[in-house]
């Protein structure tokens, strides 16, 4: 048999005949019979199903890829991966026995201890033959994750938070999360219609089965959390199931959402085995969703109870007040009866003294008031003249005072109009002395620039007239370049020197 690899020359030599070469068909031939030698029993490996093809059709096979993660010692990430295969006949004994034990079917993400066989095929390549799954180890694994989940929940103290919560006396605004079509959210409402209660419920749909469930009941709770204010409690419930369906109450992420919810979660999941771990976070477990209603109901009714006694308790305590009251009254009556008769009879007396008084005091008080009078009109006439000579003495006087006062006046008054003339003459005069300056240097003062205008002066036979023979009451035409005007000649002037105007 040719050795598996080409040896390379050595140094110094001459290289031999060329090597034969080896088909790849007969490479791996050899290849499987190695394997085959090497290992030739089945071998029992723990891995976790990174990938599942389940049959889709009797007769078909179940094809898985199985991973191995770890840590080396030098803290490095090592990963293995192998393809594995379960033949249809032993699918369909392991399967129904795996699940029957486990309470779960083969799903992704599972850790499962597997007998299996190694084998090689020419064109397919490296698989692992599964001959047999262990049910025992994939049931131990499943209780030491949730034992995990519970010890992560309590470090986090997420398992008595919801504890810590008070729950309404009288919870009757529910948000409800839970399938509308389930079983057991239709039983939950029957049972609170049958109550004598009015709860408001307000429905939060989610999965309640599934590898979706976890997620959808967070998403739910995350839509309640804003309407918090709106609801006494949360009602998680669903109406019982396999083992595997109630696998996912055993998640993480959802067990540490309930147990941080600021608002009372009740759960009602319908199990019949252990507590899962969101029973365990959440304020309140019962079994069903029946339970949760009854719970519900029962306690408005002990609360009802409650109220009852406090009620007949307080008409008890009012009746005895309101007798109480009324001996205090009756009493208070009979004392302000006695009271009224005592000051009436006071008062009688005191009006009868009033009575006989009153006869004689308006006597004696009519008798002083008619001296009164008479001193009265006698002195009246009296002091009426005193009076009388008085104004008229003062009327005299005033007039005097008038008099003076009024000359006074009338001679303040002429200074002032004198002064006045005065001013207004002499303000005249200046006015009149500055108009005339500046008529006579306006007749005077001719520009130098300009021409003078030619005036001709004519009599009234229409000659022209020297101004010499202009008098005082001549009539004359001035005859200007743009027209003829009518003037009387007043009074002669002599020319000034022209002057600067002022």
């Amino acid at each position: 048999m040719p050795p598996l690899f080409n040896r390379r020359s050595e140094i110094g030599l001459s290289p031999s005949l060329p090597p034969a070469p080896l088909a790849l068909a007969e490479l791996l031939v050899r290849v499987r019979q190695t394997l085959a030698d090497r290992f030739p029993e089945s071998y029992w490996v723990v891995a976790e199903i990174a990938d599942l093809t389940l049959p889709r059709f009797d007769g078909a096979h179940c094809y898985l890829v199985l991973t191995d993660q770890h840590v080396t010692g030098r803290g490095a990430q090592l990963k293995a991966q192998a393809r594995a295969t379960i033949w249809s006949q032993r699918f369909q004994q392991l399967a129904p026995a795996f699940e029957e034990q486990t309470g779960q079917s083969l799903r992704l993400g599972l850790k499962v201890m597997l007998r299996v066989k190694v084998t090689f095929h020419e064109q397919y390549g490296l698989s692992l033959d599964v001959l047999a799954i262990d049910p025992t180890y994939t049931v131990g694994e499943l209780a030491r994750q949730r034992l995990l989940t519970i010890k992560k929940l309590e470090a986090k103290g997420l398992l008595d938070r919801q504890k810590e919560l008070s729950l309404a006396l009288g919870p009757q605004r529910l948000a409800v999360i839970s399938s509308p079509t389930a079983a057991g959210f239709q039983d939950f409402v029957h049972q609170l219609g049958e109550s004598p209660y009015d709860f408001a419920v307000a429905l939060f749909p989610a999965s309640m089965q599934g590898e979706d469930s976890p997620a959808s009941i967070r998403a739910a709770l995350d839509l309640i959390r804003p309407r918090r204010q709106q609801f006494d409690a949360v009602i998680i419930i669903r109406g019982g199931g396999s083992k595997t369906d109630l696998l996912a109450f055993d998640d993480y992420g959802l067990s540490a959402a309930v147990g941080s919810f600021p608002v009372p979660v009740l759960t009602g999941i319908g199990h019949e085995r252990d507590e899962a771990v969101i029973d365990l976070a959440a304020h309140l477990s019962l079994k069903t969703p029946t339970a949760v209603a009854a719970f519900l109901t029962e306690r408005l009714a002990r609360l009802d109870a409650v109220f009852s006694g406090y009620a007949g308790r307080i008409r008890e305590l009012a009746a005895a007040q309101v007798q109480d009251a009324n001996d205090y009254l009756t009493r208070l009556a009979r004392y302000t009866q006695q009271a009224a008769q005592g000051q009436l009879d006071q008062q009688r007396d005191a009006l009868q003294q009033r009575i006989r008084a009153a006869t004689v005091a308006p006597r004696a008080q009519l008798r002083q008031q008619f001296r009164q009078l008479v001193r009265i009109r006698h002195a009246l006439p009296r002091a009426a003249g005193r009076a009388l000579a008085g104004q008229q003495r003062r009327l005299r006087k005033f007039g005097r005072l008038l008099e003076q006062r009024f000359r006074r006046l009338h001679r303040r008054r002429r200074e002032q109009l004198l002064r006045q003339r005065y001013h207004v003459q002499l303000l005249a005069e200046r006015v009149l002395h500055r108009a005339e300056l500046r008529l006579a240097h306006a007749t005077a003062y001719r520009l130098p620039e300009a021409p003078a205008p030619i005036v001709q002066l004519l009599g009234s036979d229409g000659q022209a007239l020297p101004l010499e023979a202009a008098t005082p009451g001549t009539e004359v035409l001035l005859r200007l370049p743009e027209a003829d005007l009518q003037a009387r000649i007043t009074a002669r002037q002599p020319s000034p020197a022209p002057a600067l105007p002022l």
